[in-house]
This record gives structure tokens, sequence and C-alpha cells, in this order.
């Protein structure tokens, strides 16, 4: 399955390459968009359930990775939660290769 990446830039500055094992997360995410705190945990659940529905659909097992990475997310999120007006950029999606979508 094609894998991507989106690269966030959460409410303190520091930046994460976050995984995905679907395209799908270009349905849920653009570059450059900038998404409320909530929003944004509550968009790479949906995305990233998405992608491991499609890796069960295609390899008959879930995707730990996607998983992993909603749990990392989610994490990082609940040290931000107390911030009003906390928000998430995404900086930019790319492909396994490293070359911007």
């Amino acid at each position: 399955m094609p894998e991507l990446y989106f690269h966030v830039r959460w409410p303190d500055g520091e930046t994460q390459r976050c995984y995905s094992p679907s395209m799908v997360i270009e349905d849920h995410f653009t570059t450059g968009g900038v998404y409320e705190l909530g929003d944004f945990v509550e968009r790479s659940r949906t995305a990233l359930g998405v992608a491991s529905d499609r890796v069960r659909e295609k390899y008959g097992f879930a995707c730990i990775g996607a998983s992993d990475q909603l749990a990392q997310i989610e994490e990082t999120a609940a040290a931000y939660a107390s911030l009003d007006g906390a928000k998430v950029a995404v900086e930019a999606l790319s492909n396994a290769d490293g070359s911007v979508r």
C-alpha cells in the first residue's frame, strides 16, 4: 500500500512526522491546513482508522503502525489540551520517498 507522511507543527512549535499506511490522509488534511487541537485529533482518529481498515481488507490484519501513530498523536495532544485556542498545522504531506505531494 502507498504510505504517506503528514508533517505537523504542534502549538509550541515542535514538529512531528506522522505515518499513515494509506493515502486516505489526503482526504482529511491539506498542506498548510491549520486545525483546532480537538479537530486535528478527531481527523487523525478517523483517517488512521480508515487507513488501518484498508490494510485489514488487503492483508487480513490491522495496521499496527497506524494505531501506534494515533496513540502518539493522542499523547502529544493531551499535553496541549489545557491551552485555549491550541492549533495544529499540517506543514506538508509527503510520499515514503520524501517527495512532497
